[in-house]
């Protein structure tokens, strides 16, 4: 499929799940330049309601009629082929293209693609990114895995030299991209049902590496230590490092405030450079923030939007997000999924003024779930009280090999204070019973276990 296909605006493309927070922001780059669009999802949600009221055909449930007038079909990874639009399509003979596949097309229209990479805090990061973009008024384009208040959604669509994009590894689907600059966050061990192990994520993150032109950046958190195996002669472009006692960027002098968010001096080959002060908690976030000032500093942005952009930045929603109060109980919600991305969470609720912290947690996927058990029945040792819904489904199946009982059993022989309850209104009920003034309410998982909260807040 040549890149003049898609360039040209008399083609339709229909999306098979648009509702997605990255197939809508896709669909969105189109409709505001004038393509025209449709897409089907299972569901209505506020998201499918916002691409209705852009002007794109939308469609719920799928359906092989659907497809009208078609010239390219856009699906996302959790399309299976047996889904009816997808057949209709091969039917028609219609070109078929993987949202990463059309993604790294859209991006080669582009001078400055940035794709943020990493296990945990592509989301964060890109926003941070966004954030300091914006103050340079060079009309983005920018992607985001998530909803960011500053850009009134998860897209925005300019016609500047700059794309700004998450990249995600899952079925190596950012090896479709084009990136100017790639930053590495961490690797970690996820997505289990795909790749054989971590040696299979690694490979996949050197061949991410390769991409990346000899002029172009690799900006990579030299702590990690399986960022930091592969960097060994596996970049053939301009290297930039961070860390906190490590790296070519570092930060310094780091202090917390009563809601744990830092401030800390950022270090350039052991240079001052200026103070961060950020509005979101946690040491992770400082590590976020290096890997956001490092892709400012290849790309020439002032001193003055860094500093102006990340003091602005007060988080995306779903990402440490403070729901609201209630009877002096605080609720907040957060889409860590993974051990590593859990414990950063706990660490940084337990900086946040609170009493005791009630945290509900919905495992995300069965094959996550058993494939990371040990590492998640280890996540939650301090933790006051642990509630475990059910497990996400998702894009699964359940095949009775694990639930989130299992899981409970095997928290609480580690002496944690932990109960399974099996829905959301009984969940609900439970707090109501327990919490108390000056208690945090969190909620955390990358499926509905939002709903928790917003229901407790009500």
């Amino acid at each position: 499929m040549s890149f003049d296909f898609i360039r040209d605006k008399n083609k339709k493309i229909h999306f098979i799940g648009i509702g997605g927070i990255s197939m809508s922001g896709l669909a969105e780059i189109l409709i505001k330049n004038n393509y025209k669009v449709s897409g089907s999802d299972m569901k209505m949600s506020h998201i499918t309601n916002k691409l209705k009221e852009k002007g794109i055909e939308i469609y719920i449930g799928h359906n092989g009629d659907n497809i009208k007038d078609v010239d390219l079909v856009v699906y996302t990874a959790a399309i299976s082929p047996e889904n009816p639009e997808y057949l209709k399509a091969v039917e028609l003979n219609l070109p078929l293209m993987d949202r990463a596949e059309f993604l790294g097309h859209i991006m080669k229209g582009h001078k400055y693609n940035v794709a943020v990479s990493g296990t945990h805090g592509k989301t964060t990061t890109t926003s941070m990114i966004a954030h300091i973009i914006l103050k340079e008024n060079v009309d983005p384009t920018i992607l985001v895995g998530g909803e960011l208040d500053a850009i009134s959604g998860n897209v925005l669509a300019g016609n500047g030299d700059y794309f700004i994009t998450e990249a995600c590894e899952y079925k190596a689907s950012f090896l479709k991209f084009f990136p100017y600059i790639g930053t590495i966050l961490n690797i970690d061990a996820d997505h289990l049902d795909y790749y054989r192990d971590i040696d299979h994520i690694k490979e996949t993150f050197i061949k991410f590496i390769d991409l990346i032109p000899k002029e172009g950046y690799l900006i990579a958190n030299i702590e990690d230590e399986n960022v930091k195996a592969i960097l060994h002669n596996n970049y053939n472009c301009n290297l930039l490092t961070y860390g906190l006692n490590e790296g070519v960027l570092q930060a310094k002098d780091i202090s917390y405030n009563k809601l744990g968010c830092a401030t800390f001096d950022v270090y350039k080959e052991g240079l001052l450079l200026f103070k961060i002060n950020l509005n979101v908690p946690g040491q992770h976030n400082v590590l976020n923030a290096l890997a956001s000032i490092g892709t400012a500093l290849c790309l020439d942005f002032s001193k003055d939007s860094i500093i102006s952009g990340l003091s602005n930045f007060g988080g995306t929603h779903r990402r440490f997000e403070l729901k609201g109060t209630k009877d002096g109980v605080t609720v907040i919600d957060d889409y860590a999924h993974h051990p590593t991305e859990i414990k950063a969470t706990l660490s940084a609720a337990k900086n946040y003024p609170h009493n005791k912290i009630y945290c509900v947690f919905q495992p995300h996927t069965y094959s996550r779930t058993i494939s990371l058990f040990e590492d998640f029945a280890n996540s939650f040792y301090d933790m006051d009280n642990l509630i475990l819904a059910d497990i996400y489904a998702a894009r699964e199946k359940d095949t009775s090999i694990i639930s989130s009982d299992m899981l409970g059993n095997r928290i609480r022989e580690k002496n944690v204070n932990c109960v399974n309850i099996h829905s959301f209104d009984e969940i609900v009920l439970y707090l109501k019973n327990h919490l108390k003034d000056g208690d945090i309410l969190l909620t955390m998982g990358a499926g509905d276990v939002v709903q928790v909260g917003e229901m407790y807040l009500k």
